[in-house]
């Protein structure tokens, strides 16, 4: 599609946390616009609405399967270490992928799961390794859905982060780390 507009249009973007959401075409004064079509060739695949390829970008993301797999590997050693935790796998935009309560976890442990690894995904660290950085950045801890704990890894893909693994509810954080660690080692088998 081809789109022509007068010489008043501007072109605006909007832009959430640094990275560009959306592109706005605005058009300005009296200005028209006008869209000519030709027809599509025979073996296009496109349809009129499909942008250019390099308005788009392509990210990896853990599948279900897999982030079931390293919330069981978590629970597991956790488990085998008699711990009752929580654990938590999230995407690489934080949403929540996979959640599992042990038997007998507290009920903090669910959220604070949940937060470690949106963490640790966020920040692309251990939390564990995080929590030094308050010390220098107070205010990180401000950010909302964020918790500076340890017990969340981050798993990555060619050193770009996938995913996030958090566990809450043992004694310690590097208990929940320990066990985080292992959901993400069976990922690498």
């Amino acid at each position: 599609m081809k789109l022509t507009a007068s010489p008043f249009a501007r072109t605006a973007r909007a832009v959430t946390g640094g990275l560009l959401a959306a592109a706005v075409v605005t058009l300005g004064g009296a200005g028209a616009a006008s869209a000519a079509v030709a027809a599509p060739a025979a073996h296009a695949t496109a349809t009129p609405g499909d942008v250019a390829h390099k308005y788009l970008t392509e990210s990896t993301h853990l599948t279900i399967r897999a982030a079931a797999k390293a919330a069981e590997a978590a629970m597991d050693a956790a488990v085998a270490e008699g711990q009752r935790v929580s654990v938590a796998v999230v995407d690489r935009n934080g949403n929540t992928l996979v959640t599992l309560r042990g038997d007998g976890a507290g009920p903090q442990s669910y959220e604070s799961a949940i937060r470690k690894a949106y963490t640790a995904v966020s920040f692309n660290a251990p939390t564990s390794v995080l929590v030094g950085r308050l010390q220098q950045q107070p205010t990180l801890k401000d950010i909302p859905g964020t918790l500076f704990l340890a017990g969340g890894v981050p798993v990555t893909a060619k050193g770009s982060p996938i995913a996030g693994i958090g566990v809450a509810g043992a004694p310690s954080g590097d208990l929940d780390e320990k066990f985080a660690r292992a959901g993400a080692a069976a990922l690498r088998r």
